[in-house]
């Protein structure tokens, strides 16, 4: 399950990082669905995040700004009435393209075996 979580992650990421090559922030302030497909998205890598940290804590402390995405997901699902739509563009332009790569190389230092026992290959 903890490879789902990393590679889901992942894959979510990078669908949010891919609207930033045919998107401008105009087109996603004009555009509700947009905007509402993009913070599930977001709340979707929250919560893969979160449950990454409960069933393998030492691989979720390798990701930088593991608490900033959790905490992200939870104004998203909670403080919906609040959303800075600005804010979710400067997040996808600014911590998305980092956040992949850390889940990249996460990906690329682990193995299968190891990843089911959370723990990084040697």
């Amino acid at each position: 399950m903890t490879r789902v979580h990393i590679f889901g992650t992942q894959e979510t990421v990078g669908r949010n990082c891919g609207i930033r090559h045919w998107a401008k922030l105009n087109d996603y302030l004009a555009d509700r669905m947009l905007r509402s497909a993009v913070e599930r998205q977001f709340e979707i890598v929250g919560e893969a995040l979160r449950q990454l940290e409960k069933t393998a804590p030492s691989l979720a402390r390798q990701i930088p700004d593991l608490a900033h995405a959790i905490t992200f997901r939870n104004i998203l699902i909670h403080g919906y009435t609040t959303i800075d739509d600005r804010t979710v563009w400067r997040t996808i332009k600014e911590s998305l393209p980092g956040l992949r790569k850390s889940l990249s190389a996460l990906l690329d230092r682990t193995g299968d075996a190891d990843l089911a026992r959370g723990e990084p290959k040697e």
